[in-house]
């Protein structure tokens, strides 16, 4: 294995079990969910400028019209899909987020069908069928851990609406190729830090060292870190790799909502996050469906 490929693996996987760990710090945060976003944009934003500066990015040519524009779309997109997300682990627990908001991939293939002309193949529609058969699974299932039937649904459809939020940031920043990520990432958080400020600043200040260390680490380590982390990965490995080793988020995800939160899956919800998950896996990984050599030779037999 080489070099940047070790290094590369090292830093996917470091970011994606940075990101399984969100769900905690949220919750023990004690703070609204909107005080939560506009604190991850502050602090992540700091520590973006800090970095960006270090790499030499803080260039005026990179600032061009249309890559603020973008970027400022994108950040406005992310920032709501963080509001869901977050918002979505108090009513459905982060498991069960967690595994809905992976449906991600599918919202991000039908907007890129209707606006950039990408072809809806045979197979694509085999895994978003999969996928929603393991969305219907859980939503099917009745919600342990004290978690109301209301509330639960409720969760589930802000997990939806986060995937889909998603969705659009990552279909505007493929229109920004070859602008350096650390730059829209930026732009992005200081986006969300104007939305969200006369929200934020009108509720009342996190009190205590411990709730400021935990909005400090959300944004430093869960936003500027693990953005660079994940962008540097993404530049060394292969685009199987990536997406292969980007299945630790989930995983990771659901033993720290057990091990902090007690929170199990039913037999029922694991059938579902498993047919989500490999159906996402199918999407990114680039599976496809081979028909049996028997059932091939009879379908060019009738068509000869």
């Amino acid at each position: 294995m080489g070099a940047d490929i070790k290094r590369g693996s090292v830093e996917m996987t470091a970011a994606m079990l940075i990101s399984g760990t969100i769900g905690w710090f949220v919750l023990m945060s004690g703070q609204p969910v909107t005080s939560v976003v506009f604190w991850r944009c502050v602090f992540g934003a700091v520590t973006l400028v800090v970095i960006a500066a270090m790499l030499g990015l803080l260039d005026r040519r990179h600032f061009t019209r249309r890559v603020v524009l973008l970027s400022i779309a994108g950040g406005v997109a992310i920032v709501v899909n963080w509001l869901l997300l977050f918002a979505a682990y108090s009513h459905a627990s982060i498991s069960i987020a967690t595994m809905v908001y992976n449906t991600q991939p599918f919202m991000l293939l039908a907007l890129g069908a209707l606006f950039l002309g990408e072809k809806i193949t045979a197979t694509k529609v085999f895994w978003l069928s999969i996928s929603f058969a393991g969305m219907l699974a859980i939503i099917s299932a009745k919600p342990g851990g004290g978690f109301a039937p209301e509330d639960y649904l409720v969760g589930i459809a802000l997990s939806i609406g986060a995937a889909f939020f998603y969705a659009i940031a990552a279909l505007l920043t493929k229109l920004l190729k070859g602008t350096p990520p650390h730059l829209i990432a930026l732009i992005q958080v200081i986006t969300g830090t104007l939305m969200l400020a006369p929200m934020a600043l009108a509720a009342p200040a996190p009190s205590g060292a411990e709730q400021w260390s935990i909005l400090v680490a959300v944004g430093v380590i869960h936003t500027g870190i693990m953005y660079v982390l994940l962008y540097g990965a993404i530049q060394r490995l292969p685009t199987h790799m990536t997406g292969a080793l980007s299945f630790i988020y989930p995983i990771a995800a659901i033993v720290v909502d057990r091990l902090a939160f007690g929170h199990a899956l039913q037999p029922i919800q694991i059938l579902g996050s498993i047919a989500i998950l490999l159906a996402a896996a199918g999407m990114n990984l680039g599976w496809k469906l081979r028909l049996p050599s028997p059932i091939k030779r009879r379908g060019e037999g009738r068509t000869a």
